[in-house]
């Protein structure tokens, strides 16, 4: 890296995390990948910037953000997957099957391919979907564009959604912040990143997010209680995500885009109306909670809506199950699935 790139890099990474700051003063939800998201995006797509984040900060975000949703993997949330593993699989099932709808439907409006189209739509994190785009050759922006809106709207619609049904939520109660405790937060860390090169070793997809997800449940479904990251940690994980992904937009997506945005931003709601009829179906047939299902079916992050349901005081473990179900089940075949997509795509005849 020159000399002006080293100089250039911490000037980004700073106007990003003022994003951040920004996005906390106005109450935005999840600030401090959002708000660097936004920011980082203005400066590429407007040209003022212009150096290549380097791909080895990825990594260091996604194990402390996998490893602090572990922490969600409770012994109850660990009974209640046993439990109710049926409903767990068949809802995360449903929920891949609601996306390849999407993704046919996304396709079809915006005329991409069927491959850039299912990892727009699939639920997985916008940097694993963007590195499975970029080893196919393909383009990353708008894959990048329609996570990122999927998370962005899943984080804002549902809860909304639920406040407005179940009305707003007293926030005067909420508790302290926890203590730090750096041993703990040390040895959460070391198991994380350890099991992460295990799983790059054994070329496991995802290895730094899924790693570090499996050290944390299984350390915190043990019964073993380790401190979460602070929150400054946190929020500088979520800057390194966020900067990263902000900068991978370009001016050409939006140049060149034609009906591709509006296309995304339709099929993203079209996905979250699906996922959302899924839950009320099952909670209709099982005669369970329609909060707990509608939030376990919603495809976003498990770190959200655990946090959403803890917010709203429902079923926090059994919604953390859900989205853990989820990304073991769904994740891991992402990459094969989409290779498997793209040769076929290939060996298609022109029509």
């Amino acid at each position: 890296m020159s000399v002006r790139s080293l100089a250039t890099l911490p000037l980004i990474y700073l106007a990003a995390a003022c994003g951040g700051w920004v996005m906390t003063r106005i109450g935005a939800p999840l600030p401090w990948m959002i708000g660097p998201l936004i920011v980082t995006a203005l400066l590429y797509v407007s040209g003022l910037a212009t150096l290549v984040i380097p791909v080895k900060t990825r990594p260091a975000g996604q194990i402390i953000v996998a490893a602090q949703v572990g922490l969600f993997f409770s012994p109850a949330a660990f009974g209640k997957l046993i439990e109710l593993s049926p409903l767990l699989v068949g809802m995360a099932l449903a929920t891949a099957v609601c996306a390849c709808l999407t993704a046919y439907v996304l396709a079809r409006l915006s005329g991409m391919g069927m491959v850039p189209a299912f990892l727009s739509t699939i639920p997985t994190s916008p940097v694993e979907a963007a590195v499975i785009a970029e080893k196919l050759g393909l383009p990353h922006g708008p894959v990048i564009f329609a996570q990122t809106l999927r998370i962005a709207s899943i984080v804002v619609l549902v809860p909304v959604a639920l406040y407005a049904v179940d009305g707003w939520p007293d926030r005067s109660s909420a508790g302290a912040a926890a203590p730090v405790r750096p041993f703990e937060t040390l040895a959460l860390f070391a198991a994380a990143a350890a099991t992460a090169l295990v799983f790059r070793t054994l070329r496991i997809s995802n290895p730094f997010f899924l790693g570090a997800l499996a050290a944390s449940a299984a350390i915190t479904a043990a019964g073993v209680t380790l401190a979460p990251f602070p929150p400054v940690v946190l929020s500088m994980a979520q800057i390194l995500l966020g900067t990263w992904l902000g900068s991978t937009f370009r001016r050409s997506l939006f140049t060149s885009a034609g009906r591709l945005v509006g296309s995304i931003a339709l099929s993203t709601l079209l996905f979250v109306l699906l996922s959302t009829a899924c839950g009320l179906i099952a909670a209709s047939l099982l005669g369970m909670g329609w909060e707990n299902l509608v939030l376990g079916a919603a495809p976003g992050g498990v770190t959200e809506m655990a946090l959403t349901a803890k917010f709203l005081e429902l079923d926090v473990a059994l919604i953390t199950a859900f989205h853990l179900v989820r990304i073991f089940l769904i994740v891991p075949f992402i990459p094969a699935l989409s290779r498997l997509m793209h040769r076929l795509e290939q060996r298609a005849p022109d029509r």
